[in-house]
């Protein structure tokens, strides 16, 4: 038994922060749903208070890991695509200090800064180890390597409201920057080289991530619905409608943490649906925004309990 629970701590992967990201989006779509429909905020807080608590545990067990298996944490560091998961631990905290604003402003004050620093440091050091000494290959791009952009953008969300407006500036310049140098590479590698590896066939949903959250920055940042803020909206939903073509082929596949892909950029789509509804009036983005938040609790729901019946079976602790 210590043997097992040695080995588990020790492959204990950074991935499992996708669940906080995807959780925290539910909590946040569900509120926007809630503002939409008239509703009392109850699902949307006890959402919310599910993903604080499941983001204390996972925090903690990978802190664990980082003082009992240092090493193991500096060769997730050393892989080529687990490397761009490391910013879901800020984005993580960034979405619930964005979901937090509502409740509490000097909590949420908190846990932005926290998270807004450690976006900062991790986006750099991310890009420092993808054009520093070390070689990568084609095969190693996926999707996976727009989740530090993606963290970029998010920033202005709850840092604009809190006051930071310039800093907020900053990283979605940042982030839309290189969503655009990321989209040109991840868009050469699936069409002129070989197909994505099962495992990280679910990453393609990332590709509505980055113009969604964009659409949501940007919105917070001007204030307006401009001509700009539609072609961001309206970007994501053709990535959505690309991927909505490959999500029968995906769902075929073998149980994975990079499902979790497919929870928060479909909240962010419905997040976003649902802001240019209530601020344009508009019937039909409310059906869509709705139609979504249905669609993203289900599958909220599937992946809480695959992943739980992955966790108890120590298939998520397995050597990769």
């Amino acid at each position: 038994m210590h043997g097992e629970d040695h080995s588990a701590l020790e492959n204990y992967p950074v991935t499992l922060f996708t669940i906080v990201m995807g959780m925290a989006g539910l909590a946040l779509a569900l509120r926007a749903g809630e503002l939409s429909l008239g509703f009392r905020h109850l699902a949307s807080s006890a959402t919310y208070l599910l993903t604080l608590v499941l983001f204390a545990l996972i925090a903690s067990g990978y802190v664990a890991k980082a003082i009992r298996f240092p090493q193991a944490v500096r060769a997730e560091w050393a892989h080529p695509v687990k490397l761009a998961f490391f910013p879901a631990i800020s984005i993580g905290l960034l979405l619930l200090a964005a979901a937090t604003l509502p409740i509490s402003v000097p909590t949420a004050h908190v846990m932005w800064v926290a998270g807004a620093m450690g976006q900062g440091v991790l986006t750099l050091a991310v890009i420092s180890g993808w054009i520093g000494a070390r070689s990568f290959l084609h095969g190693h791009l996926s999707p996976a390597w727009f989740i530090p952009a993606v963290g970029n953008v998010i920033v202005p969300i709850a840092g604009a409201p809190l006051g930071y407006v310039e800093l907020s500036w900053f990283f979605l310049s940042a982030g839309l920057v290189f969503w655009i140098v990321l989209l040109t590479l991840v868009v050469n590698r699936l069409v002129f080289h070989d197909p994505l590896p099962e495992r990280l066939q679910p990453t393609l949903v990332i590709l509505i991530a980055p113009p969604a959250v964009g659409f949501l920055a940007w919105i917070t940042l001007t204030g307006e619905i401009d001509h700009f803020a539609r072609i961001l909206l309206n970007s994501a939903y053709l990535f959505a409608l690309i991927i909505a073509v490959q999500i029968p082929r995906i769902l075929r596949l073998p149980f994975a943490m990079s499902f979790w892909a497919l929870s928060f950029p479909i909240a962010a789509l419905t997040i976003a649906s649902l802001h240019y509804a209530e601020a344009t009036g508009s019937d039909a983005h409310r059906v869509i925004g709705i139609g979504l938040l249905l669609i993203l609790s289900v599958t909220l729901a599937a992946l809480l309990l695959r992943t739980f019946r992955a966790v108890t079976s120590g298939a998520v602790f397995q050597p990769e």
